[in-house]
């Protein structure tokens, strides 16, 4: 990883955007934190190996990641709400 550190924090907060928006249902919360924990901690890791001068601080690693990697949220409703919506009264294909 040595590419600049906003062009891999963009690459990384879409690939966390993608997987909440995914996954982002409801009863999936503790999952998609574990997720955005565990990717968030791997890429301190990494900036940490990357350079003589010492590793990365986490006040320092915080501010990326308010910066570049979106917080966790549900981005579907429960199906009873979703399809609720849709389908009132009798199904017209009958």
């Amino acid at each position: 990883m040595h590419d600049p550190i906003p062009e891999v924090g963009k690459w990384l907060g879409s690939v966390v955007q993608g997987h909440l928006r995914y996954y982002g249902v409801p009863l999936n919360g503790r999952a998609l934190r574990q997720f955005r924990w565990r990717v968030t901690w791997l890429w301190h890791r990494t900036l940490s190996r990357r350079s003589h001068k010492g590793y990365v601080t986490w006040e320092r690693m915080e501010r990326y990641i308010d910066r570049f990697i979106p917080p966790v949220r549900i981005y579907h409703p429960y199906p009873i709400q979703r399809l609720g919506v849709r389908i009132r009264g009798r199904s017209p294909v009958r």
